[in-house]
């Protein structure tokens, strides 16, 4: 007889092969456990569904959409679910970091001292850019107040007028200001003349630069707020509000609003809380120490003498006509 077309010859004596070989069995009942365990924590981070989880699988071990599992290909497929899971924590515990520092960097100036550390020790500008690792440093940081907040540079407090420099920069925030909120460049203007202590036509004092870009800043960042609260101006501050200055502005807006901090303010509401905090600032100013006004407590009597004297005291020769002529006027004096 001659074998088969296509059939595998076998030793005499050895049973015919059946269709179930060893490995060709369908998953056993621990082995679908074992995989539908992984799954269901990749569910659980990821928030996918089962069934993506499941054609994800088949199509990273090579199998089509309705070729079965069977138990030689569960090594790989329990493999491939941890490579999953592990991927999976990983994002999830991203994403918590992120949320976490979001939440922060809303408060004072972290956004601004988060931009500059990332920049100085990773060279990015964008935490999107971080690894997870990096991210986590970075919010550890801002928990344990390592982080340094940057305050804006103080100008001596000085009663010239701005430099045509700083006057052009209050210019641009004022017209973007306008474009953010179609008012007036003139009526802006006004208002910061009339903040500032000054009447049209005249200069603006240099010693209230900051605390205008201040205002002007934070102005522009609240346009932007659909439901602005105290809590938000106080974020919207690049310096912001200090123990004491939080609790003057709380009385104020309980006061003049019957406003709590979670209150929703209007826009005129928001714009009166901002000069209330420029005018107290303004008035915590140091006033400035000029040097030509500074006076002697008490001129003494013989200082028009002092330089005559150290004249003659180069000269011996003349030391006793000087010390009768001092003393004659002494004696005139007094």
């Amino acid at each position: 007889m001659q074998p088969i077309q296509g059939a595998a010859t076998r030793p005499s004596g050895e049973p015919p092969s059946t269709p179930s070989a060893a490995g060709e069995f369908p998953l056993s009942s621990k082995q679908r456990t074992v995989l539908e365990r992984l799954i269901t924590r990749i569910v659980a981070l990821n928030q996918q569904q089962s069934a993506e989880v499941w054609a994800g699988l088949k199509h990273d071990l090579g199998l089509k959409s309705e070729t079965p599992l069977l138990s030689r290909h569960f090594p790989a497929a329990e493999q491939n679910l941890n490579q999953r899971v592990s991927v999976a924590q990983t994002s999830h515990a991203t994403r918590q970091v992120v949320q976490q520092l979001s939440e922060l960097l809303a408060q004072g100036n972290n956004r601004q001292a988060v931009s500059d550390y990332i920049r100085q020790q990773f060279g990015q500008t964008a935490l999107s850019q971080l690894t997870p690792e990096q991210l986590k440093s970075v919010l550890t940081l801002l928990q344990n107040n390592q982080l340094a907040i940057p305050q804006p540079q103080q100008r001596q407090a000085t009663d010239r007028p701005l430099l045509p420099a700083e006057h052009n920069s209050l210019n641009k925030q004022v017209a973007k200001l306008t474009a953010a909120t179609g008012e007036s460049g003139k009526l802006i203007w006004q208002s910061m003349l009339e903040l500032s202590g000054v009447k049209t036509g005249e200069l603006i004092p240099a010693k209230h630069f900051t605390l205008l870009t201040t205002w002007l800043q934070a102005r522009q960042t609240l346009s932007q707020q659909n439901a602005p609260t105290l809590h938000t101006i106080q974020a919207a501050l690049k310096q912001p509000l200090e123990p004491a200055e939080w609790q003057e502005m709380t009385d104020y807006s309980q006061q003049r609003f019957q406003a709590t901090p979670q209150t929703l303010l209007s826009a005129a509401q928001v714009q009166d809380i901002l000069n209330q905090v420029f005018l107290k600032r303004a008035q915590r100013q140091p006033a400035a120490l000029e040097t030509h006004h500074i006076q002697p407590i008490a001129s003494p009597i013989w200082a028009p003498f002092i330089e005559p004297m150290k004249v003659v005291s180069a000269r011996p020769g003349m030391a006793l006509v000087a010390l009768v002529v001092v003393m004659a006027l002494l004696w005139i004096v007094l």
